[in-house]
């Protein structure tokens, strides 16, 4: 019997011009190269021109994916845009991406799990295909984390840096095993009783502020490391994938050590990971399909090929998808 699918038929991706590297950053905190690139991996970010903000980076990714996917506005019915810094507190986001797209018909909206937000829309998206409800969608993850931080802390200030990437997703028909191409399975999970470890000290309803991100480190690294080796294990029992069956992992780019570990715990090899942190430092919702994408563009990422997906946010929020390219 045949089933619904969400099969990725486009992937785009928009960095803005400016970089910032670490010696750049050392100028003005305490901090250099050498601590940056052995704790993190990071060794530049790009940074968000004056007045460029997260809908316009969203913008490009949609436009670029909804090329490669040879698919014009008009085919989409969907748009989620996974973002902890929307342009305004409201409308969302997403409303002025399909606006600017030309798009009038169905429906966008907004999603905030932070880090994690990418692969939330990713469910989010894949259930609204399955049940019929649409037939198109775009997933974007876009931040422009640059606003939201404090300068003066080179705790938090080195690791985040800005960008947008896309994929579009359309309903069709599998067979319903493994072999099918498309979204296979997906695990979201949250636990708010550890905000106060990775958050933004601002809102409208708290102080009336933006605010700034603040982080404790090291628990964040420690629950990192968990709930992501937990979250990869459900998904692929559920699948009844191995390890071994995997193609590329590809996870959300925090930390080059909670990557290297996690791929260690599956047996994963560095060839099987792909790994952008270094270039684009963590930028949040938009870091995995950013990392698709340089996948795709560099040749490695091929149809058919099997990807497991990860990542971890402030809430806690964390998930794992299981894509079949």
């Amino acid at each position: 019997m045949s089933i619904i699918r969400s099969v990725v038929t486009g992937c785009g991706a928009y960095l803005p011009e400016k970089v910032l590297t670490n010696e750049e950053l050392s100028q003005t905190v305490d901090t250099s190269d050498e601590w940056i690139v052995e704790r993190t991996g990071i060794r530049e970010r790009r940074i968000a021109a004056e007045g460029e903000n997260t809908s316009d980076l969203a913008l490009h990714a949609a436009r670029n994916a909804l090329s490669d996917a040879g698919l014009e506005p008009g085919d989409i019915d969907l748009i989620i845009l996974a973002t902890a810094t929307p342009d305004l507190t409201f409308p969302a986001t997403a409303v002025t991406v399909q606006a600017e797209l030309g798009i009038t018909d169905g429906a966008a909206f907004d999603i905030q799990a932070v880090c994690t937000g990418f692969v939330y829309g990713l469910t989010t998206a894949d259930n609204f295909l399955r049940c019929g409800q649409h037939k198109r969608a775009l997933v974007i993850g876009a931040e422009t984390f640059s606003r939201i931080l404090d300068w003066e802390d080179r705790g938090t200030c080195v690791l985040f840096g800005d960008g947008a990437g896309a994929l579009v997703l359309e309903a069709q028909e599998g067979v319903g095993d493994n072999s099918d191409r498309g979204i296979l399975r997906t695990r979201i999970r949250s636990d708010g009783r550890y905000q106060d470890k990775l958050y933004v000290d601002g809102g409208p309803s708290s102080t009336q502020t933006t605010g700034y991100l603040r982080m404790e480190g090291r628990d964040v690294f420690k629950h990192a490391v968990t709930n992501i080796a937990s979250v990869m294990a459900e998904t692929l029992e559920a699948s009844g994938v191995e390890p071994k069956d995997i193609d590329w992992f590809v996870p959300h780019q925090a930390n080059k050590r909670i990557l290297d570990g996690t791929a260690r715990k599956f047996g994963l090899s560095n060839e099987r990971v792909v790994i952008t942190v270094d270039r684009h430092g963590n930028t949040s919702a938009a870091s995995i399909p950013l990392a698709l994408n340089v996948a795709k563009q560099d040749g490695r990422l091929k149809r058919d090929d099997l990807v497991l997906l990860e990542a971890m946010g402030g809430g806690f929020t964390w998930g794992a998808a299981l894509v079949r390219w």
